[in-house]
C-alpha cells in the first residue's frame, strides 16, 4: 500500500496539471526590459513588457544588484514611472556603476524571469526637450532681415554646473510643406534663420542631446508668420546685381568675338629684339605694322 502512495501522488499532480492546462491556465510569459532612462544622470527609470499572464494574477517584481556586489536589493518605487516601471531617485542612483537588473514574473502555476539588463546611467541621459521656445523676426538696417530663434534647457537638468553640457538641433518647415530644414546649434541656446520664403508659415521646433547619451523628443511646435515684404528689399538687390553683371560678362564676351585675336596683338604688340650681331633684322619687317594698329 505504501508503494503506491508516491504514484498516487504523482498521479494526482499530472491531473491538476491537466486540468489547469485545459483551463488555459499556464505559468507566466517571459517579460522584457525594453527601455531604461536618464533624464538629467542623477535619477533613472526602467520599463518592462510583461508577458503572457497564464491566465492567472500574475505579480511582478524588479530586482538588481550593482557590479562586484552579490546582495540583491528590490526596486525602490514603482509608482513614479508609471505601470510596469522601476524608478531610482536620487539615493539609489549612482554614476559609473553598472547595475544589473532583472524583472521576475509569478503566478500560481509559476514564474519566469526577463534576461538582465546592463545599465550604466551615464549612457542611458535622455534629456526632456527644450522649453520656452520664442521665435522673432530682426529687420535691422543695412542688412539682410533674419529669423531669431531662442530656448532654454530642460527644467531638470544643470547645465550651469557643468555636471551635463548639451547640444541642440533644430529643425523648420513651411506650414504646407512635408519636408523639414534642420540645422545643428552647437551648444548656443539662440539662433538665426536667414533663408526664409515670404508669406509663408513656418513650424519651428528644437530638441536637445548630452555628450554620452540620446536625443530628446522634438519639444511642442512653436509658429511664425513671415511677412510678404520680409525680403523684398534684399531680393531686389540681388536680381539687380546679378542682371548688372550678365550684362558685362555678355559685353565682353561680344569684344573678344568681335576683334579676336588681333585685339591682343594692338594691346599687346610683340617687343622687338636687342640689336646684337648676328641678329636676323628680317624678324623686324613686322614692327612697323604692330605700331600702326596702336596709331589712330
Amino acid at each position: 500500500m505504501k508503494e503506491n502512495v508516491p504514484s498516487t501522488v504523482v498521479f494526482i499532480l499530472l491531473l491538476f496539471l491537466n486540468i489547469s492546462l485545459l483551463n488555459g491556465q499556464s505559468p507566466p510569459g517571459k517579460p522584457e526590459i525594453f527601455k531604461c532612462r536618464s533624464p538629467e544622470k542623477e535619477t533613472f527609470t526602467c520599463w518592462w513588457k510583461p508577458g503572457a499572464d497564464g491566465g492567472l494574477p500574475t505579480n511582478y517584481t524588479l530586482t538588481y544588484h550593482k557590479e562586484g556586489e552579490t546582495f540583491t536589493h528590490e526596486c525602490p518605487d514603482y509608482k513614479t514611472g508609471g505601470p510596469n516601471s522601476c524608478y531610482f531617485n536620487k539615493k539609489h542612483t549612482s554614476i559609473w556603476t553598472i547595475y544589473i537588473i532583472t524583472v521576475n514574473a509569478t503566478n500560481q502555476m509559476g514564474s519566469s524571469s526577463s534576461d538582465p539588463r546592463y545599465v550604466d546611467v551615464t549612457y542611458i541621459v535622455e534629456p526632456d526637450p527644450p522649453v520656452n521656445l520664442t521665435l522673432e523676426l530682426k529687420k535691422p538696417e543695412d542688412q539682410k532681415p533674419y529669423l531669431w530663434i531662442k530656448w532654454l534647457p530642460p527644467t531638470l537638468v544643470d547645465v550651469r554646473s557643468g555636471w551635463l553640457t548639451l547640444q541642440y538641433e533644430i529643425r523648420l518647415q513651411p506650414e504646407k510643406t512635408a519636408e523639414w530644414e534642420t540645422h545643428f546649434a552647437g551648444q548656443q541656446t539662440q539662433f538665426k534663420i536667414l533663408s526664409l520664403y515670404p508669406g509663408q508659415k513656418y513650424l519651428v521646433q528644437v530638441r536637445c542631446k548630452p555628450d554620452h547619451g540620446f536625443w530628446s523628443e522634438w519639444s511642442p511646435e512653436s509658429s511664425i508668420q513671415i511677412p510678404n515684404d520680409f525680403s523684398m528689399k534684399d531680393t531686389t538687390m540681388w536680381i539687380f546685381v546679378a542682371i548688372l553683371s550678365a550684362v558685362v560678362c555678355l559685353i565682353m564676351i561680344w569684344a573678344v568675338a568681335l576683334k579676336g585675336y588681333s585685339m591682343v596683338a594692338c594691346i599687346l604688340p610683340p617687343v622687338p629684339g636687342p640689336k646684337i650681331k648676328g641678329f636676323d633684322t628680317h624678324l623686324l619687317e613686322e614692327a612697323p605694322d604692330a605700331v600702326g594698329c596702336l596709331l589712330p
